[in-house]
Formats: C-alpha cells, sequence, structure tokens
C-alpha cells in the first residue's frame, strides 16, 4: 500500500539528481521588495558557514577516509567494526555529502567501491549484512546502508541499485514490531529509539527516491515514538521502565518525527528545548560515548528547525568539531571505530551544503 497523506502524500518516479543544493521552498524574502530564490539563500548560508577553517578539516577528513578504504569497498576497524556496513555506508555519505557520486569528483572510485561492498552484502531476503563482520545490532548497519542505497539510487538511477533498495525497505516494513519500532535483529520481537530512527530514515529517503512504503509502517512508528517522550521533553530508550531521557537518543527521536513529516507540534518543541538545554560548546559533554551519534542527529533537528537557532547550533558543534580534529584528519572514537567517528564528523561538518535530500526539509 502506497503512502497517502502527510510528506508521505505520494509517490513519485525517481528522478536522476546531480549532487547540488535542492530547491526546498521557491521563494523566500531577503529583503525589502525583493524576492530572492531558496537556493540562492541555501548558497549564501553556506559560504557564510562552510569558513575556510571548516574546508580545510572536511577535506582532512575524506582524505583520511580515503586512506583507510579496504580493498574490497569497505570501511571500518577494530575487531567488531571491521568492514562493518553502517560504517561503510556512512563513509560513502560522506563523500556523497561533498558532491561525489561514482565517476564525479575526486573520490568517485571510493564511493564506487562502497556501492559494490554494500551490493554485494545484500541477501535475497533484503537483508543487509557482513557476515564475516558480524556487529552488535546489526539492524543499525541494515538501516544505515538502507539510507546509503537511496540517497545512491536518487542519483545514479542504477537497477541493481533499485532492486536491493527494495528489498532492504520490504524487509524493514516486515520486521516492523507490534509497537511500531525496531531493535536489533529483523524480528520483529522488540523495538528501542535509536534502532526505530534508523529505520524510518532509510524510509524516508526511499520514498524520496521513488520507493513505496505504507503509510500505516510509518503511522504506527510515529505512535511509537511519541510515546517513548518524557515530561521533560527527552525521550526513553523504550517502551519498558528506567525511563531517563538522554541527549543523544532524544535528538534521534526528533530526527524520527521530522522523518515522518512532523516538524512542529508539542512533541517536537518539547524536545528541542530539551536538546537546546545542552549547546555543543559546553565544557563538560554528559554523553562522551554517544557524542557523535548525538550531534549528528542534532545538528539535523536545528539545521531543520531553520533560522537563526540552526545557524548558531551548526556553528557551535563546526567550533568544537575542527578543534577536535586529529593532526591525521581523524575523529577518534574509543566506543565503535576512528572511521566512524571522521564519517560522522564530516556529515555534520557539511550540513550548510544542503547536497543530500535526507537532510532537506
Amino acid at each position: 500500500m502506497a503512502i497517502c497523506c502527510g510528506m508521505w502524500s505520494s509517490i513519485t518516479p525517481a528522478v536522476a539528481q546531480s549532487p547540488s543544493p535542492q530547491v526546498i521552498t521557491p521563494l523566500a524574502e531577503s529583503a525589502p521588495g525583493k524576492i530572492t530564490p531558496r537556493k540562492d539563500l541555501i548558497e549564501v548560508n553556506a559560504k557564510k558557514l562552510l569558513t575556510p577553517a571548516t574546508d580545510a578539516s572536511i577535506a582532512k577528513g575524506l582524505d583520511f577516509l580515503a586512506g583507510r578504504q579496504h580493498t574490497d569497498g569497505s570501511f571500518g576497524s577494530g575487531s567488531i567494526y571491521r568492514r562493518n556496513v553502517a560504517v561503510t555506508a556512512l563513509a560513502g555519505m560522506s563523500m556523497l555529502a561533498a558532491g561525489n557520486t561514482p565517476g564525479r569528483g575526486k573520490y568517485a572510485d571510493h564511493v564506487d567501491k562502497s556501492i559494490g561492498f554494500i551490493l554485494k552484502n545484500s541477501k535475497p531476503s533484503g537483508y543487509i549484512l557482513c557476515e564475516e563482520s558480524p556487529s552488535h545490532g546489526p539492524m543499525y548497519g541494515h538501516g544505515f546502508a538502507t539510507l546509503y542505497l537511496a540517497e545512491v539510487y536518487g542519483m545514479t538511477l542504477r537497477e541493481n541499485v533499485r532492486t536491493a533498495l527494495k528489498n532492504a525497505v520490504n524487509l524493514i516494513v516486515g520486521s516492523q514490531n507490534p509497537e511500531g519500532g525496531w531493535r536489533y535483529d529483523p524480528d520483529g520481537k522488540e523495538a528501542d529509539i535509536s534502532v526505530t530512527v534508523c529505520q524510518i530514515m532509510a524510509l524516508r529517503a526511499a520514498r524520496n527516491a521513488g520507493i513505496a512504503v505504507p503509510k500505516e509502517t510509518i503511522d504506527r512508528c510515529t505512535e511509537y515514538v511519541k510515546k517513548c517522550q518524557n515530561s521533560d521533553g527527552g525521550f526513553r530508550y523504550r517502551l519498558e521502565p528506567r525511563p531517563q531521557s538522554q541527549f543523544p537518543r532524544s535528538a534521534a527521536a526528533i530526527v524520527a518525527l521530522n522523518s515522518a513529516g512532523i516538524y512542529d507540534g508539542p512533541e517536537v518543541q518539547r524536545g528541542i528545548e530539551y536538546l537546546l538545554r545542552s549547546p555543543p560548546n559546553v565544557e563538560i559533554f554528559q554523553f562522551e560515548n554517544h557524542f557523535y551519534y548525538g550531534h549528528y542527529y542534532a545538528v539535523q533537528v536545528m539545521w531543520q528547525s531553520g533560522g537563526e537557532r540552526g545557524e548558531n547550533w551548526y556553528t557551535g558543534i563546526r567550533d568544537e568539531l575542527v578543534e577536535r580534529q586529529s593532526p591525521d584528519g581523524s575523529w577518534p572514537d574509543s566506543l565503535i571505530c576512528t572511521e566512524y567517528g571522521t564519517a560522522m564528523s564530516c556529515l555534520i561538518l557539511q550540513m550548510p551544503n544542503n547536497y543530500l535530500p535526507i537532510f532537506q526539509r
């Protein structure tokens, strides 16, 4: 069943997209008596926010990633996350966000090889998993890999990418649990906010690329996310007891609502107010183990909310990341791997580029 309301009101055939900023709204006021196209405003903002130091930081980060790609096209390191499909997808997306596609750009070959790795590990069932490198919570990997395929398909219209993407979407839809969410395995037994947001972002990206997604799947997911919100505006990890709110999962939950077309309303506003209590330039971070994860989602929330708040949040995390970058161009992450931290940082820093449809409102 195809989508029939809200942002899911129609499924349009995928149209080849070049990696350039898309027009989000037709026109926007820039000065009395003068109308400036939205695209021009995006480009002006990008030039203002992407400082020379930011551009240099992104370039060093992408160069680091390019040098760490394995011969089979994968990314990742360590005993758990080596050749991981999620890390590979995020690294590939960080290169797409710089305007690289297969056959175009400095990292065209790296993107192409990463796509090949994801396709090679796409099972007939739709499950995207590298069995030689299993990790904790394989549906995380499936969600990010599906998102990557959707972005790639929207740019290339490759039929083999479409086939794998459609199968991956069917697996997500078929494994939604009775509560409306997803968890570590595609068995439909449990759910948590973190895995759920990966799947809803993948479904939105697939819809953007012309793949049908059932409205019922989105409605059930939305209700699950709303039920996870606490009285302080933050979100709990699961519906079960221990309802502590935390910044990373709360940012992810708001992105899940945004991905379902909900950009305003009480849940979103209370969630944003919760996030604003932990700005990116505070001296002590309360979520160091999930720093990149938390800000990957938080910068999407603030950027999509628009205006001065979005710009201020971006400049705060931009300056923090530029300061944190290692001399070799990487951003180490002790919880997952350095390639993951670097890919996430590059994606955050490139938000003003507005190249990837999934980051657009």
